[in-house]
Formats: structure tokens, sequence, C-alpha cells
């Protein structure tokens, strides 16, 4: 049966947009519109939706209210629609549950196909399944003594944002690197760092160029940007997408594999696609070791999913018992 989808904007021009990109995604279909907040939360009854895309701007309920509306009596996922002058509130609704956001270009007209593409792809990973294989796989306990661990890498996609603040508000207090590659695009990322640094006791900055890399700090990919690391320090490129991403995981997991070998924990978190297998697997030829979220707490199973698959995986666990790894060992340290 295919997935309902609820498109709130108060553009008609973007609802049509929208409407008529979701004939093109297999498995989904429009089951209705509505044209602000205060619409949207009159009709998700009658309506029965099973994902919602939700415009950040709208007159009467704007898009963040009608969110904690949602959030607070329902359980389905959002995507907000939010522009580059957006960027703090966008980071807020992450916060508050939204899963994912798609950028409306500055210039709809001449960014139009770029715009339907994402909007494609992104409502379509969340209907397609979480995992395409249902391969139990046993627990590997960690066979590293974590007390070495000397950096963690983490990568994410779909679903990263909330689970990152999830992770980062929790930790102890931290003296070893952290770098994180989120999938998000130019603009947002600097927000995304200065609301992490406000979470935690720990140093959190969007990575510059050549920036020398510090314990007790935790290093966010900029949009747009790959991140490696590299004689002490980061270093970025505006290299072709990989993955149809950039930054990509793989980048900053080969590259960190080869500085910390043995002494470096890398995570895989929710999010679509394959992006951190291969990087995965360097971090276990170096001697690593190597954490995935697991199905029942990812939003989207792909990345994760793609690592377990290929045995790159040490330990599957849920993003609290990530939360409560990543503790240990920092307190470790």
């Amino acid at each position: 049966m295919d997935k309902r989808l609820m498109v709130v904007d108060d553009s008609a021009f973007m609802r049509k947009i929208i409407s008529d990109s979701i004939k093109d995604v297999e498995g989904i279909k429009v089951a209705g519109i509505a044209r602000n907040g205060i619409d949207a939360l009159e009709k998700i009854d009658r309506l029965k939706p099973d994902i919602i895309t939700l415009d950040i701007e709208m007159p009467k309920l704007n898009g963040i209210e009608t969110l904690k509306e949602i959030k607070n009596n329902y359980d389905i996922p959002v995507i907000m629609l939010s522009s580059i002058t957006k960027t703090d509130t966008t980071i807020k609704a992450l916060e508050l549950g939204a899963i994912d956001f798609i950028e409306k270009p500055e210039n709809l007209n001449e960014n139009l196909d770029k715009f339907k593409n994402e909007l494609e792809l992104k409502v379509g990973s969340l209907v397609a399944c979480k995992n395409c294989t249902n391969n139990e796989r046993k627990k590997i306990s960690l066979s590293n003594d974590i007390s070495k661990t000397n950096a963690i890498v983490i990568g994410a996609s779909t679903g990263g944002p909330k689970a990152l603040v999830y992770l980062i508000e929790n930790l102890p207090s931290i003296n070893i690197p952290i770098f994180i590659t989120q999938h998000m695009p130019k603009g947002f990322t600097l927000s995304f760092a200065e609301r992490l640094d406000k979470l935690t006791g720990a140093r959190v900055v969007e990575a510059k160029d050549n920036m020398k890399i510090e314990n007790g700090t935790i290093y966010i990919a900029p949009g747009d940007f790959h991140m490696r690391l590299e004689n002490g320090s980061i270093k970025l490129s505006k290299e072709e997408k990989l993955h149809g991403v950039r930054p990509a995981v793989d980048y900053l997991f080969e590259s960190a594999a080869k500085t910390y070998r043995e002494k470096l924990v890398g995570i895989i978190l929710t999010g679509m696609g394959r992006d951190g297998t291969d990087g995965m697997k360097k971090i276990k030829e170096k001697g690593g070791t190597t954490i995935a979220q697991d199905e029942a707490t990812s939003v989207v199973f792909g990345m994760p999913g793609s690592a377990i698959e290929n045995g790159l995986v040490d330990e599957v666990l849920s993003l609290e018992n990530i939360s409560k790894t990543l503790n240990n060992i920092l307190r470790v340290k």
C-alpha cells in the first residue's frame, strides 16, 4: 500500500511543485495539502498522512509551532522546507524532532530540477524499507581496549542531527577529539555546530581548513566541503561529490584510520545510502573499533545497514547504548 504524504505550505506554487514531484516517487501518493499550520493540524486525523513536508515560514501558525503540535500528538515523520536565511530555525526544528530538511533555493526557477531531485530522494528514502534485508546478525563484543581510544569519528545523514544532539548533550567531559560528518548543505553546519556547542561542556566548532586538531574539541565537517585529517590538522577540499554528497563520511573515516589506526572508534548513524561503508572497512583494516546504529532506532537504515551487511561492524547498538558506550570510552580516558 502506498504511503500517504501531506504537503503543508502557504504557497500554492510550492504545493504544486511538491505534489507533482511526488508523482514520480514509487510507493507514495499525495493524500492532501494544507495552506498553513492550523489547516494542517485540522486535517491530520482525516488525511492520516504517513509523511509530512512542512514549510517553516507560514502565516497563522509557523512551521516550528506546527511541528511541536505534530510531535506532541503524532508519530509522523516530518521533513522541513527551509531557506538559507532560516538556518537557526531549521536546526531548532531538527532538535524538536523533524527528521530532515530540504533547502529552498533562493531562485527556485533556476534550481528547480535540483530541488525536485532532493525532494524525491529524501521522501523516497522514507518510503523504502529501512533495511532491504532482514538478515539476523549476531552481536560481536567490542574487541579493542576502549581505554586506548585516541579519537572518535561519527558519520550520519537522514535523522542524524537529532541523533547527534542526543549523543552530544549526554557526553561527559572529553579529552580526545571527536570528528563528525553530517550530510548537510553549506550554511547550515555552522548553526548546527553552534547549537551543539551550547549543549555540552566540550568545544564544538565547524571545521576550517588547516585548523589544528586539539583534544577536547568536536569538529563538524562544513557543508559542501569534504573533511580529512592530515598531520595533526583538518584538511578541507571541494573535490567531486562522493556517493552524491559533499561532505562524505568515507573521506573522514579513511583519513582518520590512517592517523589513529587501532586507537580509533568509528560510529555510523542513521542515513540513506552507503556512505561510510568503505571508511568503516579502512578502520577495521587498521585495527580500529566500529559501531553502527541499530535498525530500530535509525530513521533510515541505509548507511548503518550497508556497513553491517558488509561485515564491517563490531557492535550494533541502539542510539541509547551508543551514548552509553561513548560515555564509557570518554570516562576511561
